[in-house]
């Protein structure tokens, strides 16, 4: 006998005019989340800085001062991907895989004279094979052997802005665990969908669908990874080649 398909829960079913009423209740709101953003962008803006003293990281043309970084740009936003050695592609962090594989395009960065760059926790040669494979063109960058005050004591996972003014370069942001969600758009598609990110820990209606395992894992891998060319399924319910 075939296993029945799971059903997931439908939202109520109303009229035109009552489900504009209340879609507009709740634009008023999104509104009001969205000037409070604006107001804390603000503050953002106005943080002081900090200088950073001069550090490397190693880079396909080796050693490489954090300045040569920004490419000539004014900002670098850097995400500090952590790496477990001697781990598989497949054994590599799913968080840090979901926030990076969102930026593959940087032009609008770029128009604002910001560098997106990756400063990965593992050593070049094996991080960059890690990276060729998962098709990324953003700069990438091992951090392994660089002065801890790139890092600052902050376990990897974490993203870092950056200021530069002639020869100096300033820290002027950081942020991790939510924060990171600035990188991952679909998250923020996911929100206007009516059934979420299908997450547990997210308050929806009783019926709605939740993923099950790892919410940035299917079939053993991170998501990203089923895309990638020479991924093959292996008795996985993926729809991946």
């Amino acid at each position: 006998m075939a296993t029945p398909t799971f059903r997931a829960a439908l939202p109520p079913i109303v009229d035109r005019e009552t489900w504009l009423r209340e879609r507009d209740q709740l634009l008023a709101r999104e509104k009001a989340h969205t000037r409070e953003g604006d107001a804390i962008a603000a503050a953002r803006r106005r943080l002081p800085m900090t200088l950073v003293p001069p550090v490397t990281v190693q880079g396909p043309d080796g050693e490489t001062p954090l300045l040569e970084v920004f490419e000539g740009r004014r900002m670098l936003m850097a995400y500090f991907h952590m790496w477990h050695d001697g781990k598989p592609f497949e054994d590599q962090c799913e968080g840090c895989t979901f926030a990076t594989c969102h930026l593959e395009m940087r032009d609008y960065l770029h128009a604002r004279d910001v560098t997106y760059a990756v400063f990965c926790q593992g050593p070049y040669a094996d991080s960059a094979a890690f990276a060729e494979f998962m098709g990324y063109s953003f700069p990438w960058y091992s951090a392994r052997d660089s002065d801890p005050a790139l890092a600052d004591g902050r376990d990897f996972g974490f993203i870092a802005c950056y200021l530069r003014d002639d020869d100096r370069v300033y820290e002027t942001y950081w942020t991790r665990g939510r924060g990171v969600e600035a990188l991952t758009t679909s998250y923020h598609a996911l929100d206007l969908t009516v059934y979420g990110r299908q997450e547990n820990w997210e308050d929806s209606p009783e019926g709605w669908p939740t993923v099950s395992g790892h919410p940035w894992r299917l079939d053993g891998r991170p998501v990203a990874q089923w895309s990638r060319p020479g991924v093959t399924v292996t008795g996985a319910s993926c729809c991946a080649k």
